[in-house]
């Protein structure tokens, strides 16, 4: 078990806490209207939920590591020890969510030393708990996780997400991959989509222009479940890289060499 060497808190077990607490909020926020605005570009929604849920991550991380750097999504970085850093989404899936469609969840990591430790993917419409914890494996709400054994990418479901005004270049990608993949999905939420990934219901999935907070979580608990996880290009997967490539390690070269196809 991971504990922070300054608090002797277990940063999973704090996470799993705040995670449960920030969804039973979304689910709260979801029963009532919304108040819905756009950020840098059109389609990039933030809404009273996103916020609301990031304050109480925030401060509930804060009280409980009060040393730790913080990054979320919709506040930005909360300065504290370089060495120990969360990563913050306090609601993947913001367009989902505004229409009723569950595919949507809170995604809290931990990483201590450029190594994440510790990662948690909440689900609040279905309940489902993703957990890693580095070196000892990954669970959906207890139970052990593991990818998938499927060894051809033509038998392989596979999924992606873009934004739609990035639909001419992502377009290409999901294109071509659909050629190649028995299906492709896009479900716009990447820490669910890599939650997934771990669980066997998606053999692979790629994504570009994505954020720490997007694949922190998921990153860790694809590698915990047995899978693999690189940059799109199959070059170390770098948290802050902007893109990945997850997969149940067995057809990870296939997609990698469709992805590398494009011109």
């Amino acid at each position: 078990m991971t504990h922070s060497q300054d608090t002797g808190l277990d940063p999973l077990e704090v996470a799993i806490r705040v995670a449960k607490e920030a969804g039973a909020l979304l689910m709260d926020y979801l029963s009532r209207p919304l108040h819905t605005a756009q950020k840098s570009r059109r389609a990039d929604l933030v809404t009273d939920a996103d916020r609301a849920s990031e304050k109480l991550i925030i401060d509930r991380l804060r009280a409980a590591f009060p040393q730790s750097t913080i990054i979320g999504e919709e506040s930005g970085t909360h300065c504290g020890d370089p060495e120990e850093c969360w990563y913050v989404d306090p609601l993947d899936g913001t367009t989902n969510f505004t229409h009723g469609y569950p595919m949507f969840c809170v995604s809290i990591a931990y990483e201590r030393r450029g190594e994440l430790e510790a990662g948690v993917i909440y689900a609040p419409f279905y309940d489902e708990l993703f957990c890693a914890t580095k070196g000892q494996g990954a669970t959906l709400n207890g139970k052990p996780l593991r990818v998938s054994m499927v060894e051809k990418l033509g038998e392989g479901l596979t999924c992606t997400g873009f934004h739609p005004a990035d639909f001419e270049r992502n377009g290409r990608y999901f294109r071509i991959m659909s050629s190649h993949a028995q299906a492709v999905r896009r479900d716009g939420s990447a820490a669910l989509d890599l939650a997934a990934v771990a669980a066997g219901r998606f053999d692979g999935f790629w994504e570009f222009d994505l954020h720490a907070w997007d694949v922190a979580a998921g990153a860790l608990i694809v590698r915990e479940a047995g899978g693999r996880v690189s940059a799109a290009d199959g070059a170390p997967f770098e948290v802050s890289g902007k893109s990945i490539l997850a997969s149940n390690g067995l057809i990870h070269a296939p997609m990698q060499a469709v992805l590398a196809s494009m011109p």
